[in-house]
């Protein structure tokens, strides 16, 4: 069984910024973490990033953080855009579905028209909130179910 932990949990009050690590968040069905500004009855309730992928913004000189690409929930451990569609993993107390692996960026986010890179948009994955619970900074994750196959990558998307 894969394991990683929760490194930080992040969110924002409005979209289009870098999200703050508040240590905590109550996730709720169809919804996301209550209190961010992605949160919504849409495919794209919450986001991960794994901090290995950080990383490798930082080694191209960037001072980044969680949350510096807007995720919320930062990682460690798990290689997240290799999950399928439809995995189902326990973060915190909460059951998530992955829907989506990346996402299609219109406008060039400020980090990559700094480095001309941006790993949100490849290695970023979005959950939709399955069984609520709460997540917590030092918390496994815990992939139950992998999908059966990968599926194909689709502008930024993911199809069965």
């Amino acid at each position: 069984m894969r394991k990683g932990k929760v490194v930080a949990v992040c969110v924002s009050k409005r979209k289009g910024v870098v999200k703050k690590n508040v240590g905590h968040a109550v996730l709720r069905v169809d919804w996301g973490i209550e209190g961010d500004a992605h949160a919504g009855p849409w495919h794209r309730q919450v986001s991960l990033l794994a901090w290995e992928s950080i990383e490798k913004m930082r080694a191209q000189g960037l001072n980044v953080r969680a949350g510096s690409f807007a995720e919320n929930i930062t990682t460690q451990g798990l290689e997240l855009h290799t999950l399928p569609v439809g995995t189902r993993m326990r973060l915190g107390s909460a059951l998530v579905e992955v829907t989506q692996i990346g996402k299609l960026c219109h406008t060039k986010c400020a980090i990559f028209q700094k480095v001309g890179d941006c790993v949100m948009p490849r290695e970023g994955i979005f959950v939709r909130v399955v069984e609520p619970g709460e997540v917590v900074v030092g918390d496994e994750i815990e992939v139950l179910l992998e999908a059966p196959s990968p599926g194909k990558r689709v502008s930024g998307t993911v199809t069965p």
